[in-house]
């Protein structure tokens, strides 16, 4: 599939993660004649086709505006795309390896570093 898509779904993904939301939910979000958990992740990962109709409704499932999800300046481009799944793989394998005590302790320091890094960020943007 196209770069674009790849950019798209990863952008989904990212805002569907922010929002503490699994497929399962974004999915019934979407209604009776919604998608599936699979339509979601195959969409996420940019291997799926999609209307303007599908986007609008993934849109409104997850409750954004279009310039939220076109906020692409956090990603600058598929490759960074591909390189953050790739390192993503490569920590999820060696969280494998370990107890599950040990990887929710990783979870919780690495959410505890982000919102520090997040707003430490908004402490030094012009509008924070």
């Amino acid at each position: 599939m196209s770069d674009f898509l790849k950019l798209v779904g990863e952008q989904l993904r990212i805002i569907r993660l922010s929002k503490g939301l699994s497929q399962e939910e974004v999915a019934e979000r979407t209604g009776k004649l919604g998608f599936s958990k699979g339509r979601i992740s195959n969409i996420e990962h940019g291997q799926s086709n999609i209307t303007l109709s599908t986007l609008e409704m993934l849109m409104k499932a997850l409750d954004i505006a279009p310039e939220e999800l076109f906020n692409f300046q956090k990603l600058s481009g598929a490759t960074d795309i591909e390189e953050k799944n790739l390192m993503l793989d490569i920590h999820r394998s060696l969280l494998r390896e370990r107890n599950l005590d040990e990887v929710k302790y990783v979870v919780r320091i690495t959410k505890d570093f982000l919102d520090t890094v997040d707003a430490q960020s908004k402490k030094n943007s012009p509008n924070g």
